[in-house]
């Protein structure tokens, strides 16, 4: 007889590749405002401690759709020499939970005046859950469906590159370089080596000053991951008096994109996103939301950062 997890995880790969891999990481919308969460160089890039709070629920109306929820700590270390930080995701889809809990390390190497190059590590610990006692199935008596997964550790290893200045930014990151994830995985001839598997990250952007009240900032995410489409975000937010953040987007094959992000004061700023799908979930949902909370620490009030800046 098959295992509990040969069972689960091949009708994942059978009938929702889309889901069961491009969730395994986190896809927020807000992501030019939560840098760590896409890579471990982005610790310490700022001089001051920050910290965000973020959850999206995404595809309201259909039954099981992923929710997330985000928390990240970081900040400078040895006079901006390093960086540390600190990440928590729970991902929540139809009947499996992962608790991702990481820690970054950045060492940033100076390579002129205002120009930095981030050499980031991710060590974390994932704790993945499955209740296939919850799943629908035909035969009442099989008790192959009667044994969840209950908190499997999973130990995953990432690494990225960052380089930014004062207005600009590039970065190439994979979060998930191994896992091991070898009690998750099936012992078919055709089930892949590893559950999680790993995604590449890039992303950059810019801040283009148009005049005393407005700046705008175009940005980009690309996504690859292995035996799927490449998907790309596209974005452009306006800045109104280096205060409050009007935006929009694409996400390619999958919705658009609008926001804002209101700066509070020099310590906390907010932030709501929506997704309108694209794809024929269209016909199924009114769309995905996500809020934003983030609080900067360490800010002295003659030293206030303009949110136009990196």
């Amino acid at each position: 007889m098959r295992t509990i997890r040969n069972i689960f995880l091949t009708a994942s790969l059978l009938v929702g590749p889309v889901v069961a891999h491009a969730q395994q990481e986190v896809m927020v919308s807000q992501y030019m405002f939560n840098g760590l969460f896409l890579n471990p160089a982005y610790a310490g890039s700022h001089g001051y401690m920050s910290g965000s709070l973020l959850h999206r629920a995404q595809w309201l109306q259909v039954e099981g759709a992923p929710r997330t929820s985000m928390l990240a700590l970081d900040g400078p270390l040895m006079n901006g020499k390093m960086g540390l930080g600190f990440s928590m995701v729970h991902d929540q889809i139809g009947v499996s939970r992962d608790l991702d809990m990481a820690a970054h390390y950045a060492y940033h190497l100076r390579l002129s005046e205002g120009s930095v190059l981030s050499l980031g590590l991710r060590a974390g610990l994932s704790l993945y859950s499955a209740r296939l006692s919850d799943l629908v199935y035909w035969d009442q008596s099989d008790q192959v469906f009667q044994n969840n997964i209950q908190n499997q550790p999973v130990g995953k290893f990432g690494f990225g590159i960052y380089w930014y200045d004062r207005t600009s930014y590039v970065g190439l990151s994979i979060p998930n370089i191994y896992a091991a994830d070898g009690k998750l995985t099936t012992d078919l001839a055709t089930s892949p080596d590893h559950y999680f598997t790993q995604h590449y990250y890039l992303h950059a952007g810019k801040v283009f000053p148009l005049n005393e009240v407005f700046d705008i900032k175009p940005s980009t995410l690309v996504k690859y991951l292995p035996n799927a489409p490449v998907q790309a975000d596209v974005n452009c937010n306006l800045l109104y008096k280096e205060r409050v953040w009007f935006g929009v987007g694409y996400r390619s094959g999958d919705s658009f994109v609008s926001m804002v992000e209101y700066q509070v004061d020099h310590r906390l700023r907010i932030g709501y996103a929506y997704d309108m799908s694209t794809s024929r979930l269209r016909n199924y949902t009114s769309g995905s939301h996500e809020v934003m909370l983030g609080m900067d620490f360490g800010r002295e009030l003659v030293k206030i950062k303009t949110p136009r800046y990196f």
